[in-house]
């Protein structure tokens, strides 16, 4: 729960319990001061709140999902790769004769002649087909991505224009006050006239009721602003799992073939290795 401050602090910080002219001028100047700062405030969150939709940054977010892409299908293609090379590996665990022997190097000769080559073009067909696959996912994601991103930063430059005037608008209040203040500083010393002290008691509740309505906007635009970010990386992570998604379907289709192929292979290598053996 707040706490309450000591009972000085209203006391130095409130112009209507000023009761000479450089008291009121002295309180004056940290209402200024905070009308300034919750507009930089402000200011700043409109800033942070546009620097994603910004050339760059839009940039940066295809690339990455591009990036995250080629990961993806880098891994696959080191996956269908070692699936031929474990047959391989597995027909030379069975080899029951010398490594380095001449029927040894006659399998070899026999595997790289006749298994490697089929092995080598089952690899190729279904790295490329999804390839072809993840690249049709990417541009349809990537489409689907940007979409998105720019209906978010319509919504968000329509927030901006809302909002914007706001900020200035505590500009502009300092800027009453600090006009307020340096009248009372010329007026010289002693009682405050009853006009002075008038307007010092307007523009305090003037005041109040801004900067109140700002930190209530500044809190508000805050939680907006985490809401863009968060639907933005949504955005992302959705676009990515669409790519990975549609290379997890062309791998389960391709699926059944490709363990086809390869265990003929093996079957064939099998054959090769009992005729040496």
């Amino acid at each position: 729960m707040p706490q309450d401050l000591p009972g000085w602090v209203a006391e130095l910080t409130d112009p209507r319990r000023a009761t000479t002219l450089d008291e009121l001028a002295d309180r004056l100047v940290p209402l200024a001061e905070h009308a300034i700062d919750v507009s930089r405030r402000l200011q700043t969150l409109l800033n942070e709140l546009n620097d994603p939709f910004k050339r760059e940054a839009l940039y940066g977010r295809v690339e990455r999902l591009k990036a995250r892409a080629s990961e993806a299908l880098d891994e696959i293609t080191a996956e269908i790769t070692a699936s031929g090379q474990e047959r391989l590996e597995r027909i030379w665990a069975l080899w029951p004769g010398e490594k380095d022997g001449e029927d040894a190097r006659e399998l070899r000769r026999r595997l790289d002649a006749e298994i490697v080559p089929v092995l080598d073009r089952q690899r190729l067909r279904v790295a490329e087909e999804v390839a072809a696959r993840t690249s049709t996912a990417l541009e349809d994601a990537t489409q689907t991505l940007l979409t998105r991103v720019e209906e978010l930063a319509k919504a968000v430059t329509d927030l901006i224009h809302d909002v914007l005037p706001m900020a200035r608008e505590g500009l502009t209040l300092a800027s009453r006050i600090s006009a307020l203040s340096t009248r009372a500083r010329k007026a010289g010393r002693g009682p405050i006239p009853a006009q002075l002290q008038e307007s010092g008691t307007e523009t305090t509740r003037v005041f109040d009721e801004s900067v109140a309505r700002l930190e209530l906007e500044w809190a508000t635009l805050g939680a907006r602003s985490a809401g863009v970010r968060a639907a933005l990386r949504g955005a992302e992570e959705c676009a990515f799992s669409q790519v990975t998604n549609a290379m997890t379907l062309c791998v389960e289709e391709l699926a059944p073939e490709h363990v086809k192929v390869l265990n003929e292979a093996e079957a064939r290598a099998r054959a090769i290795m009992d005729e040496l053996s």
